[in-house]
């Protein structure tokens, strides 16, 4: 196919050279690059076009190369050749979707971490545990008469007791990498006129909500979403938290108070210039996920303003203290999202290793030594889907389908 528009040979592998590209007629000047399989991205022959990037170019050399028998590649399907020819496990598969989708450099670090195998390598040595662990119990259950250790298939049961305190610990991680994928997320509360979408439009550096002196101006969620010193952070502003019969300044009341119950961190906003703390219905949100903000010093702060320790004094008006209050964000993204050991990034991983974890449970509790080594294969079958090994199609579909157009 790459012959019959270049009208010459292929180059020697993995040199870049310059050729001509035909259709009817000449196309372009650019650059070919050939990979012979399987010492390539998907084990298979790939040639790589480099051309001049307008439309028509576009255009023609697709039409030029569909004539010659090609066509447009699906959805992530570069990198699904790629895993079925033995070139990545699922992870990695997955990780070149969030290397491309990543904005932040937490988000690119925790996506090249995975890249590079290391949650396919933690899940692969879990599993070659538990295959040591089914080879052992098998051998005691089919071998009796043999000569083999005293006490083998208590020594399972402990390691595999051992191996699922691992795993729990694997998961007891508050979700860092699923969040550090989808942002750390920061509600922005307070009573109405206390400066919230103003500060929220101080911190992100655009309009992203309507400013007004009317109270209750904001009714719904606005959200918007920054990189923060590297780390994705997603602030809410919320609607101005009081009592009030508008049914629909109510209902952004509630759903309010239903962000902040699921928010990463809060910031409860109170006008400095006002009053000397946060109003009651603000400060039922205070505790260790939360930061008190005064707003508005630029009107000067009233006597004794705020006597609870911890406080920031900003102002969205003159962007006094905007920069301290940033980094405390940022400080409170990184302790939630930052870490060396790999994390899983996703639903389909963490129910993978509960499925394994509740399959070793079983197994300490099994009656018959055959329902032990079942429930060890079982187990190790969950770790097999995680990265791949056996037949999931279903999954790979799901997987797929995230990637951009001939990725």
């Amino acid at each position: 196919m790459v012959s019959a528009i270049t009208k010459k040979p292929l180059p020697p592998p993995r040199y870049a050279a310059r050729r001509r590209f035909w259709g009817p007629d000449a196309i372009d000047d650019g650059l070919l690059l050939w990979f012979p399989g399987p010492a390539s991205f998907t084990g298979e022959d790939v040639a790589e076009l480099h051309v001049h990037g307008g439309r028509a170019v576009y255009r023609a050399l697709a039409d030029a190369l569909a004539a010659a028998g090609g066509r447009p590649a699906e959805p992530g399907e570069f990198t699904r050749r790629a895993f079925h020819n033995g070139k990545l496990d699922l992870t990695q598969a997955e990780a070149i979707a969030d290397l491309v989708a990543a904005e932040t450099e937490g988000q690119r670090r925790q996506a090249l971490r995975q890249l590079d195998g290391a949650l396919g390598q933690l899940y692969e040595g879990w599993r070659a545990r538990l295959i040591a662990m089914s080879a052992r119990a098998e051998a005691a259950i089919d071998f009796p008469e043999e000569d083999l250790p005293d006490g083998l298939l208590a020594g399972v049961a402990t390691d595999a007791a051992v191996l699922a305190g691992e795993l729990r610990r694997h998961l007891d991680d508050g979700g860092r990498g699923e969040r550090l994928r989808e942002g750390f997320h920061v509600a922005i509360l307070g009573a109405p006129n206390a400066g919230k979408s103003s500060l929220l439009n101080a911190l992100v550096g655009r309009a992203a909500a309507i400013v007004h002196e009317t109270a209750g101006t904001t009714r719904d969620i606005v959200e918007a979403a920054i990189d923060l010193n590297g780390w994705p952070v997603v602030f809410s502003d919320t609607a101005g938290l009081r009592v009030t019969a508008d049914p629909v300044e109510a209902e952004g009341v509630r759903r309010a108070q239903e962000r902040a119950g699921q928010a990463d961190l809060k910031l409860l906003i109170f006008d400095g210039s006002t009053q000397a703390e946060p109003d009651a219905a603000t400060m039922v949100f205070a505790g260790p996920r939360a930061l008190l903000v005064a707003n508005k010093s630029d009107l000067g702060l009233v006597a004794g303003s705020c006597s609870i320790s911890g406080w920031v004094r900003v102002s969205a008006a003159t962007g006094e203290g905007l920069g301290g209050l940033a980094g405390q964000i940022a400080a409170a993204a990184a302790a939630a999202l930052d870490g060396s050991a790999p994390a899983p990034t996703r639903l389909r991983h963490r129910m993978a290793v509960e499925t394994c974890i509740q399959h070793l449970d079983a197994m300490c509790r099994a009656s018959l030594p055959e329902l032990l080594v079942e429930d060890l294969r079982l187990a190790a079958r969950a770790l097999a889907a995680a990265v791949g090994r056996i037949d999931i199609e279903d999954v790979l579909d799901a997987v797929f389908r995230e990637f951009c157009i001939g990725k």
